[in-house]
């Protein structure tokens, strides 16, 4: 299955405890240290607490995660906004990119003019509960229309290029 020709609106939503997972399961990342970073072509970068990730408007969005072969699951994911932080962050015009980083060392590239045409967002909740480890707690990218492969876990750092 392609998530770009799946239209989920009329899907269920699985149950979290049938999520499957890929991927690192077992990063535990201490809050009282963790930071998600917000650097690169930005005019005032970021070093945001959990807490403070929390404190910016949220959204929720259905969104459907794809590992062909493996499993798919409609989920309802509640996270904040990429735009927004970019934003905050003050971006330069002159960027084009975003990387999306985890804890764990895999990245993604993604365009910022996709950022208004898709759901992409960094999820903290899933299913109304606090995302689970092995599902990337803290964060995890949401990126509708990508394979699973680019759903980043423990997601600990925005590069904007």
């Amino acid at each position: 299955m392609n998530p770009a020709e799946i239209d989920n609106r009329n899907l269920d939503i699985d149950p979290l405890k049938e999520f499957g997972t890929m991927g690192p399961t077992d990063i535990a990342i201490d809050l009282k240290t963790y930071r998600l970073k917000v650097s690169g072509k930005v005019g005032r970068p970021l070093s945001l607490s959990y807490d403070e990730v929390l404190k910016h408007p949220s959204l929720t969005e259905t969104v459907l995660l794809i590992c062909p072969g493996f499993f798919s699951n409609n989920g309802r994911w509640t996270g904040v906004n990429l735009k927004s932080l970019i934003q905050e962050a003050q971006i330069k015009k002159e960027a084009q990119y975003i990387d999306i980083s985890g804890a764990h060392g895999k990245n993604v590239r993604i365009p910022l003019k996709t950022l208004d045409q898709k759901k992409i967002f960094l999820a903290y909740r899933v299913n109304g509960e606090t995302l689970p480890q092995k599902h990337g707690f803290p964060l995890r990218l949401v990126y509708e229309d990508a394979y699973g492969s680019d759903w980043v876990k423990y997601v600990d750092e925005i590069m904007v290029s």
